[in-house]
C-alpha cells in the first residue's frame, strides 16, 4: 500500500520520528525528512540513501510557518504529491504551573500545535487528492493532565482537538485523519524537556529501559495508517487503562498520575 507514496515527517531527526522513517522506508515509500537539525537529517539521508531509499531532507522548524510553507513546497518540487503527513515534531517540559515562566508554555504550544497546523494547512490540498492520511503523534498528555507538564497537556489536547475536528471537515473529501497517543516511550524528548526558565532538562528523570521502544512505536504507526485508522493509544497502562480511566474514574485517576509522577527523581511534585 506504502510503495512508492511520500510520506513527510517532521520531528525526523531522532526518536519515534527516525524510527518511522526507517519503517516507512521499509513499505517501500519515499521519504522526507523535517527537523531543526540539518546534520542529523543528512546523516540519516546518507545512510537510507546507501539502502537504494529515495529520500529529502529539509531544515525546517515546524514554529516557524514559512519554514512549513517552504518544506511543503519543497516536497511537492521533488516528488509532486504528498500521501502522509507525521506531525510528530514535538518538545515537553517539567515545572509546576506557579513557578513557570510563560515563555515556556508559549514555546510548547508554537511547537507542538502550531508545528501540526501549520504544515498541515499547506500539505492539505495535496493530501486531499491524493485521498492521503494526517497523522498527529500527541501523547497519553492528549487525554489526561499530566501534573509539571501544563504546557505540553494543553499542546497535545489542542492537537487532538484540531485533527478530531479535521477529520469531520474532510469527511467527504477521503482524507484520513489518525491521533496516536503512545505511552512514555524510550525517546530524548526528556532529555530536552524544558523546566521552569525554559533551559533544557539535560538528563531523563525515568528508567527508560522498560519503555515501549522508538521502533515499536514506529512499526504500530505505519500499520495504522495503512489501516487507515483514526485514534491510536499505544501501551496498556500508560495508555489504554488511563484513557479508560480518564472516562469512568476521573477522580481516581487524577489520584494514579499525581502519585505516579510524583515518584520521578527531583519531582517538582510534593
Amino acid at each position: 500500500m506504502l510503495r512508492d507514496k511520500v510520506v513527510i515527517i517532521t520531528g525526523a531527526s531522532s526518536g519515534i520520528g527516525m524510527a518511522s522513517a526507517y519503517e516507512f522506508a521499509a513499505q517501500g515509500a519515499k521519504i522526507v525528512l523535517a527537523a531543526r537539525n540539518l546534520d542529523k537529517l543528512i546523516a540519516i539521508e546518507n545512510d537510507m540513501k546507501s539502502k537504494g531509499i529515495d529520500v529529502l531532507s529539509v531544515k525546517t522548524d515546524v514554529s516557524i510557518e514559512q519554514d512549513c510553507e517552504s518544506m511543503i513546497n519543497s516536497t511537492i518540487e521533488r516528488f509532486g504529491r504528498i500521501d502522509v503527513l507525521v506531525n510528530n515534531a514535538g518538545i515537553s517540559m517539567r515545572a509546576m504551573f506557579k513557578d513557570l515562566d510563560l515563555s515556556v508554555m508559549k514555546n510548547l504550544m508554537d511547537v507542538n500545535f502550531w508545528g501540526t497546523v501549520y504544515c498541515t494547512k499547506y500539505a492539505l490540498p495535496y493530501l486531499t487528492s491524493t485521498k492521503g492520511s494526517v497523522v498527529g503523534v500527541i501523547s497519553v498528555a492528549g487525554f489526561l493532565g499530566l501534573p509539571a507538564r501544563t504546557g505540553y497537556s494543553a499542546s497535545k489536547y489542542a492537537v487532538r482537538g484540531f485533527l478530531d475536528t479535521l477529520r469531520v471537515e474532510t469527511l467527504k473529501e477521503g482524507l484520513n485523519v489518525l491521533v496516536v497517543a503512545p505511552g512514555f516511550t524510550a525517546s530524548n524528548i526528556r532529555k530536552t524537556a524544558l523546566i521552569a526558565d525554559g533551559s533544557q532538562q539535560g538528563e531523563t528523570p525515568r528508567n527508560e529501559s522498560g519503555m515501549m521502544s522508538a521502533e515499536d512505536c514506529a512499526k504500530h504507526i505505519v500499520k495504522a495508517v495503512k489501516k487507515r485508522k483514526s485514534e491510536l493509544v499505544l501501551t496498556f497502562i500508560e495508555g489504554k487503562l488511563s484513557v479508560f480511566l480518564k472516562k469512568w474514574c476521573p477522580r481516581l485517576l487524577d489520584k494514579l498520575t499525581y502519585n505516579h509522577m510524583a515518584k520521578e527523581p527531583n519531582s517538582p511534585l510534593k
